[in-house]
C-alpha cells in the first residue's frame, strides 16, 4: 500500500467514526490537515467506496477469508494419539467461501 491509500484509509476511518459524511472534499481536507500530499484521484475513490459500502461491513471483514480450516484438519489427523477403539469420525461438508477475482478485491467501484 502506499501513503497515499494508507493516508486516504485513515481519513475514511476518521470521518466515519466521527459520523460525518464521507466524500472527496472531506477525505482532502483531513489529509492535508495531517500534512499529507496524495495524488488528486484517492480521495475520489475513496469517497466512491464509501458510497457503495457500508464502512461497518468492511471493518468487521478485514482478514476474512478461508484457509484456517485445512490447518485444523491437518494437524488433527497428525496427532496419531486418538485411540483405536474411538468411533469413527463423521465427516463434515463445509461450504468454501466464494473467492473474489483479483480484479474486484471486493471494493466494487463500478
Amino acid at each position: 500500500m502506499s501513503i497515499s491509500e494508507i493516508a486516504c484509509t485513515y481519513a475514511a476511518l476518521i470521518l466515519h467514526d466521527d459520523g460525518i459524511p464521507i466524500t472527496a472534499e472531506k477525505i482532502a481536507t483531513v489529509v492535508k490537515a495531517a500534512d499529507i500530499t496524495v495524488e488528486s484521484y484517492w480521495p475520489g475513490l475513496f469517497a466512491k467506496l464509501a458510497e457503495k459500502r457500508n464502512i461497518e461491513d468492511l471493518i468487521l471483514n478485514v482478514g476474512a477469508g478461508g484457509g484456517g480450516a485445512a490447518v485444523a484438519v491437518a494437524a488433527s489427523g497428525a496427532s496419531g494419539a486418538a485411540p483405536a477403539a474411538a468411533a469413527p469420525a463423521v465427516e463434515e461438508k463445509k461450504e468454501e467461501p466464494k473467492e473474489e477475482s483479483d480484479d474486484d478485491m471486493g471494493f466494487s467501484l463500478d
